[in-house]
């Protein structure tokens, strides 16, 4: 029983300082603008599937995209 579990559950701080740190560094490293280039240089047609898979699998839209007013909200 003097063990301690290192399982922090939901919340690790460990976990959340590296992912902090790592994303600083990637930051600093002056990668950002590349990577977002070599994100936008896929498939067109491959990228609209996906997107159009998510919209099929998300609950509903998004009513600051399209909000039809004659509806009552939930």
């Amino acid at each position: 029983m003097g063990e301690k579990s290192r399982n922090q559950g939901e919340g690790d701080r460990e976990s959340a300082k590296r992912y902090n740190e790592s994303t600083q560094d990637f930051v600093k490293s002056g990668k950002v603008e590349e990577a977002a280039r070599k994100a936008g240089e896929g498939d067109k047609e491959d990228m609209e599937r996906a997107e159009k898979a998510g919209r099929e699998r998300a609950k509903e839209l998004d009513p600051a995209l399209q909000r039809d007013y004659s509806r009552p909200t939930k």
